[in-house]
């Protein structure tokens, strides 16, 4: 049943409410006061906010629950207070809004990093949305708005948890940086589609920046025209004037750069920080004529990881399967999966990844092993250690939804067949996971002989997909293969299935080539050869091993043939790979590096962030360096050198960051058992807080990590820390060089720069450095900071100057 929201969005630009924060302060909320609480204590004012944007002509208000969860009230000690600040605050909202507007239900961030980049597993973040979002049913809000995430991953745990809880309109809404992606590296239109697969019926972008800083993030968003948006921009980018943090935009100004988002393509628009019921008055009349954008059914099919998508319209070039993660007839793999050791199934993910391959197909069907528990285990393990998309391949529909909902992206699912038993147990949770499915030509009888057989069950798979509201280019059909050992006649008969499937249902095909080869000599060759046959007819997703590299150039040479690479530009570019990788190794073997050394080896688990991949080479390594120093300083410090160059450049994000640093940690703890006791170096010491007044720690938190990991030792006071307590701390260690201050909320500058004051003060030898996303170079400069750190890994670097030996 279509719910009046999702009707409206669809005709006309919807205006929603500003930020509550900044009325709140307004209205003497103190800095590290819990703002959620005022539903039980100060309603009155709560309801007088809302009806101030109402007035001011927001058709939907957002309720003072932003961080109304158990993890976030916990810093209040209010965990015991979820139900009641959730129930009374859209209660409140309701009574105010009185028909006139909609009450979507705010839901924040926890604060907590989820898998697989963090200590918080995808089930209990679902669970701890559960226990906000259900409390606040009982009070019948309109919406459910999920915002401000940085994290696709609880962004979509979020989803989930709403979705398996009520049948409202779900709106989700992700923060980018200036770069254009999230935190944690995740661009718009990855976030488009992970999220509205995963349920989400709007997706959008809120807060961090300003409406033209925003431009970038809503025009990679619109053009897939798939999903309605909602666009939340702040005031501008804050300012510090007079002592204060305010936001530079006036109400007209933000209104007329918002109007100019309009063209580029929203259907629903508010304010974020800094902006007040005179901003919504302005965006009301300024909005009053401009059509929203019109959502239609985008045809292509999509599969994405957390950072990468996938768009597949069957005339692209052919995009690779690797298909190595298979303990099938590898006995190693299966005794280390068997063990619940995952260093090979990353180490084939890495080297899959790093020869080409586009999706990795993961099958764990090993005996005598608990395949679901696995899976739910290797997914996110798979996700840290590469970025490219996941096929989660079982027979198991237990199994396929476990490594669905810990999956961060949108997943290929290997597989559906034809029978009845696999379309009505399978089917169901594509739907529910918003996956891509691959449908094998078989049923209850078997695989069938010919290929106008094999059709007929392409289409009783794809009617039975629709039926299940799975649209058809979400379905890609294998036509099988058997051995032509054994069964000569059925490899044209698979080439014939292809071409019949593409030009009748127009659908994407997959394959697995090697079947074809087995129990035969000269393997390879009979690959090469039926690859090339199955290009021809128009296979699209071939899965293969990447690497082979003779199935690679055969693959990049048909793309040319077949019309799929545009004027060969992508084949003149694996040309000149391939070239410089020739180069490469002449130059491993000119320098004596053996492509499989102890040093390489090590070198590139740091660089891949491999912790698994790091104890062997170093010990190894320390049998023939006299100076266990050394292979810091001649393998680890330039790998992380590196990392830190790919991080600046864009390639590398926090999670790579935080994965090498990781792997780097355990490199060094390894080395330093073989130091005498008294001569490990140190870096030194360093002090971090989140100011008096803010709860924030998220920032900080990834701070620490990469900070810890590049060796220097950490002193984490937590959050809301008082200024004495810190001083006091900092008075402890006279070797202190350096303290590292944090805030997010604009309410904390104050607070910050009164922490600096004392500090400069009663130990001005020690520097400060300070970072959040409300600061830059400006405001650190105007609050007495002698550093400000953009990022973490600025802040190493600002660290190793401060310490440097003289």
């Amino acid at each position: 049943m279509s719910h009046p929201f999702l009707n409206i969005i669809n005709e006309k630009v919807v205006i929603f409410d500003g930020a509550m924060g900044t009325e709140l302060i307004k209205r003497g909320l103190n800095p590290g006061e819990c703002p959620e609480l005022w539903n039980i204590e100060k309603p009155d004012i709560i309801e007088t906010i809302h009806k101030s944007y109402i007035e001011a002509g927001a058709e939907v208000i957002e309720t003072n629950t932003f961080g109304a969860n158990r993890i976030k009230l916990s810093h209040f000690g209010l965990s015991d207070k979820v139900g009641e600040i959730n129930f009374k605050a859209v209660q409140i909202a309701k009574k105010a809004a009185a028909g006139k507007a909609f009450v979507a239900l705010s839901v924040g961030p926890t604060g907590v990093l989820v898998e697989p980049y963090g200590p918080l597993n995808v089930e209990s973040a679902i669970e701890v949305f559960k226990n906000q979002i259900s409390s606040a049913l009982e009070a019948k809000p309109d919406i459910i708005l999920i915002e401000t995430m940085s994290q696709l991953s609880e962004a979509r745990a979020a989803v989930i948890a709403a979705k398996e809880l009520c049948d409202l309109p779900v709106i989700a809404t992700m923060t980018f940086e200036e770069s254009g992606k999230t935190l944690m590296g995740t661009d718009p239109a990855t976030a488009l589609f992970v999220l509205s697969s995963a349920g989400a019926d709007v997706v959008g972008i809120n807060c961090s920046l300003g409406p033209d800083k925003i431009a970038f993030a809503l025009q990679e968003m619109s053009k897939y025209k798939c999903t309605p948006i909602l666009v939340q921009p702040n005031a501008g980018m804050p300012i510090l004037s007079e002592g204060k943090t305010i936001y530079p935009l006036s109400p007209e100004e933000f209104a007329k750069s918002c109007v100019k988002l309009s063209s580029i393509g929203l259907n629903a628009i508010g304010g974020c920080c800094g902006t007040t019921p005179e901003h919504i008055k302005f965006l009301k009349h300024s909005f009053l004529k401009i059509e929203p954008l019109k959502v239609i059914p985008f045809l292509n099919t999509v599969i994405c990881s957390d950072k990468k998508t996938i768009v597949l319209s069957g005339k692209d070039p052919v995009k690779i399967i690797g298909e190595r993660i298979n303990p099938t007839g590898k006995k190693a793999l299966s005794e280390e999966l068997k063990s619940g050791k995952l260093s090979g199934v990353i180490r084939e993910a890495v080297l899959q990844k790093n020869a080409g391959a586009d999706i990795l197909d993961v099958n764990l069907g090993v005996p005598e092993i608990d395949e679901t528990s696995l899976m739910k285990k290797v997914i996110p393990a798979l996700q840290e250690a590469v970025n490219i998309p996941l096929s989660i391949d079982s027979s198991n529909p237990d199994t396929l939804e476990a490594g669905l909902r810990v999956y961060t992206g949108r997943a290929l699912v290997n597989s559906v067949n034809g029978s009845k038993e696999s379309l009505e147990k399978v089917l169901p949770i594509i739907k529910k996971y918003g996956a891509v499915v691959i449908g094998l030509t078989m049923d209850e009888i078997g695989i069938p002989k010919t290929a106008s057989e094999r059709l007929e069950i392409a289409k009783k798979i794809i009617k039975a997909a629709e039926n299940y509201g799975i649209p058809k280019q979400n379905v890609i059909i294998d036509c099988l293969c058997l051995t032509a050992g054994t069964r000569q006649e059925q490899a044209l008969e698979t080439i014939k299935a292809i071409k019949l499937i593409k030009e009748e249902l127009g659908c994407l095909t997959t394959l697995g080539i090697s079947n074809i080869s087995y129990g035969l000599p000269r393997r390879n060759l009979l690959n090469r050869a039926f690859l090339s046959m199955a290009l021809s007819a128009g296979l699209d997703l071939p899965i293969i091993n990447p690497l082979d590299n003779d199935l690679l150039e055969i693959i990049k040479a048909g793309d040319v043939l077949t019309g799929r690479d545009k004027n060969a530009s992508l084949f003149i570019s694996f040309a000149k790979t391939t070239k410089d990788r020739d180069g490469e190794k002449q130059f491993l073997k000119e320098n004596m590096i053996l492509q499989n050394s102890p040093q390489k080896k090590l070198y590139e688990a740091i660089l891949n962030g491999n912790n698994e991949e790091v104890e062997k080479p170093i010990e190894e390594l320390l049998l023939s360096y006299n100076e266990p120093y050394n292979i810091i300083n001649q393998i680890i410090i330039p790998a992380l050198k590196e990392v830190g160059e790919k991080y600046e450049k864009g390639d590398y994000f926090i999670p790579e960051l935080l994965l090498s640093a990781e792997a780097a940690k355990k490199a060094f703890e390894i080395i330093k058992r073989k130091i005498p006791s008294g001569e490990e170096e140190k870096k030194g010491r360093i002090i971090l807080a989140t100011v008096k007044g803010d709860i924030h720690d998220l920032g900080k938190n990834i701070v620490k990590a990469i900070m810890e990991n590049y060796g220097f030792d950490v002193i984490d006071l937590g959050v809301d820390v008082d200024a004495e307590i810190i001083l006091n701390e900092a008075r402890k260690y006279k070797d202190l060089k350096l303290i590292g201050l944090s805030a997010l909320m604009t309410t904390s500058v104050p607070s910050m720069e009164t922490t600096i004051k004392l500090l400069k003060n009663k130990i001005p030898n020690c520097k400060v450095i300070v970072g959040g996303a409300i600061l830059n170079k400006d405001i650190a400069e105007k609050i007495g900071a002698d550093f400000y750190a953009k990022d973490a890994l600025e802040g190493v670097r600002i660290a190793e100057k401060v310490y440097e030996k003289n």
